[in-house]
């Protein structure tokens, strides 16, 4: 499998507490362009967050174009979204993180929209029962997340789309 390398700008500002951020994704040469909700670049610039949140944005990031793969958690191999979201975490901050994405939120401290962070987690009921979380993606900024689609592997996706409304359950951070 050819590895595809994803470029990374930081692009975010902060507005009385709030970011204004665009996200895109941005490949090398010869590889497709990963997308982000019709953007085509990555753009991550500044963010204000603590070196470990952004530890664990860069981890998180390192793992876009790896496949999903069910009940894995293997970056560049495959994975689903609730083992990139456990891993990221085991391997920056040594936290041990419940293998599911439902666990996961019911370890997680709740979140109101304001008092997202990056490296922050967000759920979304994607299953058939409207109110079972189901999904489970990593916040770069208030907007982006990076996530593992059954269809596309590891993609960041914005959470302002029609879709993610629609499922979103909560926003969690994971406790000290």
């Amino acid at each position: 499998m050819n590895i595809r390398t994803v470029l990374l700008v930081c692009f975010a500002t902060v507005t009385i507490g709030i970011f204004s951020t665009s996200c895109h994704s941005s490949h090398k040469a010869g590889s497709q362009s990963n997308r982000v909700h019709g953007e085509e670049s990555l753009s991550i610039k500044n963010i204000n967050a603590t070196e470990s949140q952004k530890q664990i944005v860069k981890e998180a990031l390192s793992w876009v174009d790896t496949p999903y793969a069910y009940a894995k958690c293997d970056k560049k191999k495959g994975t689903d979204c609730s083992g990139m979201v456990l891993r990221v975490y085991e391997d920056v901050t040594g936290k041990k993180l419940p293998r599911n994405s439902a666990k996961q939120a019911e370890f997680c401290l709740p979140l109101e929209k304001g008092e997202v962070q990056p490296g922050d987690l967000v759920f979304f009921a994607t299953g058939h029962d409207p109110e079972k979380i189901s999904h489970v993606g990593i916040m770069i900024d208030d907007v982006c997340f990076v996530h593992a689609s059954t269809k596309k592997g590891v993609i960041v996706s914005r959470i302002d789309t029609p879709y993610y409304i629609r499922t979103f359950i909560m926003f969690g951070r994971v406790p000290d």
